[in-house]
């Protein structure tokens, strides 16, 4: 796959990742969670074959995940910038296709999201000036760039229902040729965790604390 693969995640500190979920899992609970989450992201990433995989992190660390993490799956590490969401992933867009290099960029909270769903992103870009993988609750999990225009991360309502709207209506009015590709859950709040829990293997162990 010619484009390179941003991983954005927080790092897993009990009482400030996932919070939401903090209700069901508990503060270290939901810390697991994190973890596991940025793990399997990273492999599903580096399976997807990218040109190159890099991990934007942002909080505080103690532990040293992200360090680790980057470096037990061969990414580059780099800290998100200060502003809103947009702002961070715009400079980290920006930066990663400043080359010529066309990026996608994934979160943690899908993990649905398969290493062949986005490497068919990636293989989409060669036809399409933009690649874009819904969320169902009106976001989107992966978005892929050619080039990083600040349009698409600026005045937007990040954390709504209407982020993925608004991101339709920059890339039409940039008139680019867009991919909108099937949509995928992600993981926010506890009536999310019962997905997390059928795809099987290891999941259901973080579920039930142990």
């Amino acid at each position: 796959m010619n484009a390179r693969i941003v991983v954005f995640a927080k790092a897993p500190v009990a009482g400030r990742a996932k919070t939401r979920l903090i209700p069901a899992l508990g503060a270290e609970g939901a810390a697991r969670l994190q973890a596991a989450l940025l793990e399997d992201a990273l492999q599903r990433a580096r399976a997807a074959g990218p040109a190159g995989l890099e991990l934007w992190g942002t909080g505080d660390d103690p532990e040293g995940w992200l360090p680790t993490l980057a470096a037990r799956h061969g990414a580059s590490l780099h800290e998100q910038c200060d502003g809103d969401l947009g702002a961070r992933m715009h400079n980290a867009l920006a930066r990663a296709t400043a080359d010529g290099t066309p990026a996608l960029i994934i979160g943690t909270d899908a993990p649905g999201l398969t290493a062949a769903a986005i490497e068919q992103a990636g293989d989409n870009l060669l036809r399409h000036d933009a690649v874009i993988v819904p969320a169902l609750d009106g976001g989107y999990v992966l978005l892929g760039l050619r080039q990083a225009p600040t349009a698409l991360f600026t005045g937007i309502d990040w954390g709504t229902d209407r982020v993925l709207a608004a991101t339709r209506a920059r890339l039409r009015a940039l008139a680019w040729r867009f991919d909108e590709r099937p949509a995928a859950w992600d993981v926010d709040h506890p009536e999310d965790l019962e997905r997390v829990r059928a795809l099987g293997g290891h999941w259901p162990a973080y579920l039930d604390g142990q």
